[in-house]
């Protein structure tokens, strides 16, 4: 077991993020500090941080040291971005680090920081084609991704801090101020002439994407509160733009989802995504939770355990990580899953169901025991909170609420489990049709293995005209197995309106 940490001193805040990684491979945050430095602010006429930016940074990295130390990390990976970088003193500060905690603090270049935004992203986010701008307080960072791939990038000297600054847009500004704004983004835009007129969707990394994220959610009432892979139209972020143009700071800070802290540069780092969105002609906005925190760790992660840098399928790769951290017995999960999925691409006629939900069903099926991480009793409806919690990539929130569901009835479909969910007025008739199939399917599965033994090592399932049946190949007659799915006949006829016959081999 290993605790590795990630330094990243921004422009706007600075962050601490404490990794832990286990024997199985598995790995998980255990440890997350967020402090607002605005470094972009502290710069004197000559472009020098000032002294209250060095005594805010050693402030700030002594805490940070701290914090390593009592989680026992045995690395530290420190970086620091556009405001220290342009900076002619910023290595002077890197070495005051230095010497105050130990930590070698790396200045890393606007290509490397886009690189590292675009491995956070493009390993939790199922997108293929897109343009990724990672949009701090002191640059903006533009990465164009054809084919899950970075094939041009671009770090623009412009940040939510910075411009705010240049323009003194804290408060209400004018129409001619905004003209001018509106200019000097457009000058820095010119030099990025890949983002014109793709259509592209934009994908939004950093604090100013993720605040407009949580205030469209606030809008619309969203069922979750989660910002990761939440996408909505541009049209609706260019309204709230309008919006953010028209009041002054006092107003901001009482609009739903925008953080007093940020209520003062929200206007200077909205103004950017408005002219990238035009630029790029883009219908539709994704907000990623993750960017370059994420991308340093897995770049040293991945190679450690020969590892691709870019995973090919983000879903598997979560599951897997999930199925390493809850689950001590990952072979009869897997098990279950190739039962299942038997079953399922088996009996298609019976239940109609589309290649998404053998995605959803393959999803619960490989983490249907994590429960009893919490309590074996009651372990399905565990299961299913925390899959609905849990960091699975790949799946859009609604897909995670039905996976978690999938899991959470596979003892039985139970309508009390979603009395107190925010997500209960989403779900329509052939929704609950469809995950009631989906969760007979697993209890199934989980039948066939009830002893974890893999006993059954071969399903045969068919259909003929007056019943469905399912053929069972075991080294001995699987008593317990045979048991169990008998207790499912009933939920099989009344699912699927035919009888489950079982045969066996033995």
């Amino acid at each position: 077991m290993q605790r590795i940490a990630i330094i990243d001193i921004g422009s706007n805040s600075a962050r601490l993020v404490i990794t832990q990684t286990y024997k199985s491979g598995a790995y998980n945050m255990v440890y997350n500090q967020k402090e607002t430095l605005r470094l972009s602010q502290k710069i004197n006429k000559d472009g020098k941080l000032t002294e209250a930016a060095f005594t805010d940074t050693l402030e700030c990295m002594q805490s940070f040291s701290s914090m390593c130390e009592l989680f026992h990390t045995s690395e530290i990976l420190a970086v620091a971005t556009a405001a220290i970088r342009n900076a002619p003193n910023g290595k002077e500060l890197v070495l005051e680090v230095k010497k105050a905690t130990g930590i070698n603090l790396e200045i890393i270049s606007g290509k490397t920081e886009a690189y590292m935004s675009y491995l956070g992203a493009i390993n939790t986010l199922d997108i293929k084609d897109a343009i990724i701008f990672d949009l701090g307080g002191g640059s903006t960072e533009l990465i164009l991704v054809q084919n899950r791939k970075m094939v041009n990038s671009s770090s623009l000297p412009i940040g939510c801090v910075n411009l705010t600054a240049a323009f003194n847009s804290k408060n209400k500004i004018t129409p001619a101020v905004y003209a001018k704004m509106r200019k000097a983004i457009s000058t820095q835009l010119d030099s990025v002439p890949w983002i014109n007129a793709t259509g592209l969707p934009i994908v939004g990394v950093g604090g100013t994407a993720r605040t407009l994220g949580k205030m469209e959610q606030k809008r619309v009432k969203y069922f979750t509160s989660k910002i990761h892979n939440y996408q909505f139209a541009i049209q609706n972020f260019k309204n709230t733009f309008k919006q953010l143009l028209n009041t002054s700071l006092t107003e901001r800070k009482h609009l739903p989802g925008l953080s007093s802290e940020r209520a003062d540069i929200i206007l200077a780092g909205s103004a950017i995504i408005k002219a990238l969105a035009d630029r790029s002609k883009t219908k539709k906005m994704i907000i990623s939770g993750c960017g370059l925190r994420e991308g340093m760790f897995l770049s040293h992660y991945a190679p450690a355990n020969n590892l691709a840098l870019v995973t090919e399928d983000i879903l598997a790769d979560s599951c897997d990580n999930a199925l390493k951290l809850y689950t001590p017995d990952s072979e009869h999960s897997k098990h279950v899953t190739n039962l299942a999925l038997t079953m399922y691409d088996s009996w298609k006629p019976l239940h109609k169901l589309d290649d998404r939900w053998r995605r959803l069903l393959q999803t619960a099926a490989l983490l249907h025991d994590i429960g009893i991480t919490i309590n074996y009793y009651s372990h399905a409806r565990h299961s299913g909170y925390m899959i609905e919690n849990a960091k699975l990539f790949g799946l859009t929130h609604k897909e995670q609420v039905l996976t978690s569901l999938i899991a959470a009835w596979h003892n039985g479909i139970s309508r009390s489990y979603l009395r107190t969910k925010q997500y209960k007025g989403l779900l329509t008739a052939l929704d609950l049709k469809r995950l009631g199939m989906a969760a007979l399917l697993l209890a199934l599965a989980e039948s066939l293995d009830y002893s974890q033994t893999s006993q059954i090592s071969k399903i045969s399932p068919d259909i003929s005209k007056k019943a469905a049946v399912l053929n069972l190949t075991a080294a001995t007659i699987p008593t317990i197995e045979i048991h169990q799915l008998k207790q499912q006949l009933n939920w099989f006829k009344k699912a699927f309106g035919l009888p489950l016959i079982i045969k066996t081999d033995k």
